[in-house]
């Protein structure tokens, strides 16, 4: 008897379908729900999925899955493309944070959004980020993704009128402790309106773009 139970209507209730948190899960398990998925004809995202693990998939289920290890996550099937009015971009101070940012923009690419890609942009090189100010003010949603002392959600909060999703990441040395002055400094931040996510939390700070992404097209169609 199978210990798997996918919540087929979690879409219908908020928005957005059940992920598959694969960390912890044994191969055995991810085969299990991806044939679910399958037979069911729902899409599934698979987050936390890493290249071992993967591996370890026999080639009659891993052949369903885009994979992209750098990111660790994989899809089954997508949702159609999204047409909404909400621009969404993904900021990362460095490129050690693009694991995150791949994990921000797989899940976003999975439901059909497109997001405009920035990287490299820390407060210790503060005009690389003044320089893509034009860019960022269009957007309605950024999110920003930043280790060690985590200063550049507060830095874009103050520069930019749309929604800031802050999403620390563990990335640092010795005092920055896998992340958590990088998410201190976003709770502490003095930057008003500030949305935080916890440590590397990509997948919750892309569900939060498609939170508000949804009120968006909510209100659309009202004054439709």
């Amino acid at each position: 008897m199978s210990d798997v139970l996918l919540d087929l209507e979690r879409s219908s209730r908020i928005g957005f379908d059940e992920a598959i948190y694969s960390a912890g899960k044994t191969p055995a398990q991810i085969e299990t729900i991806l044939g679910l998925a399958i037979e069911a004809g729902t899409p599934r995202l698979f987050t936390r999925l890493t290249a071992e693990k993967f591996a370890a998939l026999r080639p009659d289920y891993s052949a369903h899955l885009d994979y992209d290890p750098h990111s660790g996550t994989a899809m089954y099937g997508r949702h159609g493309k999204e047409d909404g009015p909400i621009r969404i971009a993904i900021v990362l101070a460095g490129t050690s944070d693009t694991s995150v940012g791949g994990e921000i923009y797989r899940t976003l690419e999975y439901y059909g959004h497109e997001s405009l890609q920035i990287t490299d942009v820390g407060v210790a090189g503060l005009w690389r980020l003044l320089d893509r100010l034009d860019e960022l003010r269009k957007m309605d949603v950024l999110i920003v993704a930043a280790g060690m002392e985590g200063a550049l959600p507060s830095v874009v909060g103050g520069l930019v009128p749309g929604v800031v999703i802050a999403v620390p990441t563990s990335v640092g040395y010795g005092v920055s402790e896998g992340g958590r002055v990088a998410l201190n400094s976003a709770l502490a931040s003095c930057a008003p309106g500030i949305v935080t996510v916890n440590i590397d939390n990509g997948y919750g700070a892309a569900c939060a773009a498609l939170r508000i992404a949804g009120v968006a097209r909510k209100h659309r169609a009202v004054v439709v």
